[in-house]
């Protein structure tokens, strides 16, 4: 591996990449407090009263709760983090730069899908780190991880190599929030710690391959990364349309396997069973692209677009490989009798 090749790529990728601090008034976050914690506050006359080290609050009462990282993509401002660093309504978001310069942030985006945002700062002739393309990594790739780790070292860099593609993880935001399925990652055992979140993962030239999103708590050597084609499509649908646009088939799901055959009784082991999660919920949407086809809760959708659904090829994994407005042909089982629909899929809300 050439020593100068990486210090270069380093030093060229560095100034593009950004810090994001998360703030919130002192105010809101007393508000915030359950009640079971109380007892162990200090208490006053307006009750019990937060006691925050005057280092992490502003002169404007802004108190740090947090930070991550993100990198510039546009040489106006655009700069691209994960959804989950941004993922409070209530905070404020600073983006300091590598120069040291600070700018609030507005949100543009945020991928209802994947761990994808993306921010809009006032600044121009930025330096930019170029997007590449993922679908062309190999296994033993070098790449470099670049961040702001543990929200304290500013722009930490770890080398190391691409150690599996296509993974699918259950990851929490925090303890409070539900599991998210993430599918279609890149692994590496390029060092990503809490801060790290919304970096760039970049080849030997420089060329953003993913964005780093996830590490395994008790492992080591093992970290996720968003595939940057996904936020390539972001950013393009930003652009065109001033959102980003996924496409909705309409149906809430159960994939079918060998245990759930047996659990449930089911005519096949492989398939997604149209189901409602709670008895609030419905399984197909109503007035959704689903429903208009004709497809109803407890049918087996058996094939969409020609794609086999099994748990290697789920809809969510079909569908983002398609735009809204795309028709498809679903295969489907009603009880023993198969049948195609044809469906419009319209944009997800």
């Amino acid at each position: 591996m050439d020593e100068k090749q990486i210090i270069g790529t380093i030093k060229k990728v560095m100034p593009a990449v950004a810090s994001i601090v998360i703030t919130k008034h002192l105010e809101d976050l007393e508000k915030e407090i359950p009640p079971e914690l109380y007892p162990f506050l200090p208490g006053g006359q307006n009750g019990p009263q937060l006691k925050i080290p005057p280092e992490l609050v502003d002169k404007n009462g802004m108190v740090k709760i947090g930070g991550g990282s993100g990198f510039i993509v546009e040489e106006d401002g655009l700069v691209m983090t994960n959804k989950h660093v941004i993922s409070d309504p209530k905070a404020e978001y600073t983006v300091i730069l590598d120069d040291g310069r600070k700018f609030p942030a507005k949100i543009l985006s945020r991928d209802p899908i994947n761990d994808v945002a993306i921010l809009k700062i006032e600044a121009l002739d930025l330096p930019i780190v170029p997007l590449g393309e993922s679908h062309e990594l190999n296994l033993g790739q070098s790449v470099i991880a670049i961040g702001n780790a543990l929200g304290l070292f500013k722009n930490t860099v770890s080398l190391g190599i691409i150690s599996g593609l296509s993974r699918s993880i259950s990851a929490q935001a925090d303890p409070n929030a539900p599991p998210q399925e993430m599918r279609g990652l890149i692994q590496t055992d390029a060092a990503i710690n809490p801060g790290n979140s919304g970096g760039p993962l970049v080849d030997l030239h420089g060329k953003t391959v993913g964005i780093n999103a996830a590490i395994v708590f008790g492992a080591q050597n093992i970290g996720f990364a968003i595939p940057i084609n996904a936020a390539q499509r972001d950013l393009n649908d930003l652009k065109k349309y001033g959102r980003i646009r996924r496409p909705l088939l309409g149906v809430r799901y159960m994939t079918i396997d060998d245990n759930l055959k047996a659990r449930m009784n089911l005519p096949v082991s492989y398939g997604a069973l149209v189901l409602s999660e709670s008895p609030k919920d419905h399984g197909v949407l109503p007035k959704g692209p689903a429903a208009k086809a004709g497809i109803h809760e407890k049918d087996i959708i058996l094939e969409c677009n020609h794609q086999k659904i099994d748990r290697d090829h789920l809809i969510q994994d079909i569908l983002e490989n398609l735009a809204v407005g795309d028709k498809i042909e679903v295969l489907v089982l009603r009880g023993l009798k198969q049948f195609k629909v044809n469906v419009a899929l319209s944009e997800r809300r």
